[in-house]
């Protein structure tokens, strides 16, 4: 514990905590830590979060967190200058709003919380890269302060907060040391701070922790995203609080111009914001850790999604951005498939159900499979930034469909089958007709003779007919309801007309979703003039092979010793 002095200040930037004793310590992992609590304020507690940005091994300060007790929420000061209460946004401006006691504000340079009790205030600043912490008091009252803000050099461990921290945070990363970096240039400007118009503020704030924390950070992580600036903007502001004197031409002398600091531009867990080249304009950069093993791979994203019917693919749009490239440009081979971003994640899908559409996907066969390969086009080059297959077996339908037809009593059974073969769920209807253009349907009423041309359809409802082709494998005859009766008539096999029937004609077998065929009535000799058919049908992928069956000369030779019968 450590006794707060009056107009006691901490100040947490980058990876730094400064104390109120002016003691500093460097955070080196990504949990979340207690920074302040105080008999001055017994309501409140402030405790901060850190996160990693370009390096694997230098965090920075990401989130600051303001937990009351009465009543128990969490006020979250978070990145582009969002606030949330208990993870429900909040909505500032420049006028105070209380909330439970806290005062909160937000300006173009940041979030303010104000919180005053017996006669004690405390602020908190933060403005996306630093947090000031200002405590003032009557004079000659003295209390302790606790957690990083109260002592920075305790062990980080005996402050960490589990409950606000992610699973492995404590993890130590190293990365290669930057080559890039010159320590002795670093060091020629944080020592900037050491100099006049600085040294006006020197008698109230020593000088020593903001220049150690600032060389401590630009000796390691890379000068980029204005922080050459943001150690001598963070001292500048904790001056602010104790002088209206404004450390005038600064800015000037050290070429640094008040930072974007992202105000509205939320960035989603994984990323984090940086401003463009100095234009003024910022964008969201992935963090470190996550980034790594799609860089290590050089891949945008992440593996292709395969479950049988959905091709999906999800890009990191961080990822995307670091190579200049618009989400809203990629699209599938069909232009009209493009990507999708979430606004939360922002992440990139693109993707399709095979049942439904296509998307362009070219489709192969090999072995039983079917392929199905698709890509993600750049729109502005035409360059084919990756692309994707997706493995599934196509199932045969092992199913025997049937119908019963009566000569001179039409069809007595059903003819709609409700079919769920692998992925597929569709149905299959065979119908029968006395016309040619099938506008003509046989029914239980409909009179049928010996050697009258009766035509069948087979047609698929629920499949997808730029994917697969329906093939009729097998048709034939029984005298009674089961497939493997002894009397049995071949009508159609291996997807052609039994040529020794002239009378069979099998119609664009394997050219779409339906196929049709005709023959003459018939019955057997000696049996009654109740026919079965039986049909066995494959699905076929549409690829450079073609589906539609080649005609043999398979004939049908022998009928078992079993007459055909007609009107002769």
């Amino acid at each position: 514990m450590s006794h707060v002095r009056l107009c006691s200040h901490c100040t947490v930037t980058g990876p730094t905590v400064i104390d109120i004793h002016g003691q500093v310590n460097s955070v080196q992992d990504r949990c979340a830590y207690a920074l302040m609590r105080t008999p001055l304020f017994p309501n409140l507690q402030v405790h901060a979060t850190f996160q990693e940005r370009r390096r694997k091994d230098v965090s920075f300060l990401d989130c600051v967190i303001l937990s009351l007790e009465n009543p128990r929420v969490d006020i979250n000061l978070e990145q582009g200058g969002k606030v949330q209460m208990d993870n429900v946004p909040m909505t500032l401006n420049a006028t105070a709003q209380p909330v439970h006691g806290v005062e909160l504000s937000q300006d173009q340079t940041g979030v303010t919380a104000k919180m005053s009790h017996l006669n004690n205030t405390i602020t908190v600043f933060f403005d996306g890269y630093t947090a000031q912490i200002h405590i003032k008091g009557p004079s000659g009252q003295r209390q302790p302060v606790d957690g990083l803000c109260g002592n920075s050099s305790r062990p980080l461990s005996e402050a960490r907060l589990s409950n606000y921290s992610a699973t492995g945070c404590e993890t130590q990363y190293q990365d290669a040391a930057d080559s890039t970096i010159n320590c002795n240039a670093t060091t020629e400007r944080c020592d900037l701070l050491k100099e006049a118009p600085f040294t006006a503020c020197h008698s109230n704030i020593a000088p020593e922790p903001y220049v150690a924390a600032c060389t401590n950070t630009l000796c390691k992580y890379p000068d980029v995203d204005s922080l050459n600036c943001q150690f001598l903007e963070a001292y500048a502001k904790a001056c602010s609080l104790y002088s209206d004197d404004t450390l005038d031409g600064w800015r000037s002398k050290a070429n640094c111009y008040p930072q974007a600091f992202c105000q509205d531009r939320f960035c989603s867990a994984h990323e984090f914001c940086v401003e463009k080249s100095n234009s003024g304009e910022t964008r969201c950069l992935c963090r470190a850790i996550f980034a790594s093993p799609y860089r290590s791979q050089n891949t945008l994203g992440d593996a292709v999604f395969c479950n049988g019917t959905t091709l999906s693919v999800t890009l990191v749009g961080c990822l995307l951005g670091d190579k200049g490239i618009n989400y809203s440009d990629l699209h599938l081979y069909d232009k009209n498939c493009r990507g999708e971003m979430d606004n939360a994640t922002h992440m990139v899908t693109l993707g399709l159900d095979t049942k439904t559409e296509t998307c362009g996907t070219m489709i192969t066969m090999n072995n039983g499979t079917v392929i199905n390969k698709n890509g993600v086009i750049l729109e502005t080059t035409g360059e084919e930034l990756m692309d994707f297959k997706c493995p599934f077996v196509l199932p045969d339908i092992n199913i025997d469909f049937s119908v019963t037809i009566k000569v001179k009593s039409g069809v007595s059974s059903s003819s709609v089958a409700y079919i769920t073969t692998g992925i597929w769920n569709y149905t299959l209807t065979m119908t029968a007709y006395t016309n040619a253009r099938r506008t003509h349907i046989v029914n239980k009423d409909t009179l049928l003779h010996l050697n009258q041309k009766v035509w069948f359809e087979l047609k698929t409802d629920g499949l997808n007919d730029k994917m697969v082709n329906l093939v009729t494998h097998s048709c034939f005859a029984t005298n009674d309801p089961s497939p493997d009766a002894s009397l049995t008539y071949n009508l159609i096999m291996d997807g052609c007309g039994n040529t020794a029937d002239k009378t069979v004609v099998v119609e664009s077998n394997g050219q779409g979703t339906a196929n049709y065929f005709s023959f003459n009535m018939f019955q057997f000799a000696g049996k009654s003039g109740e026919v079965y058919l039986h049909c066995r049908l494959n699905l076929c992928a549409k690829s450079s092979k073609t589906c539609v069956p080649v005609v043999s000369m398979v004939t049908q030779t022998g009928r078992q010793g079993v007459d055909l019968q007609n009107d002769s």
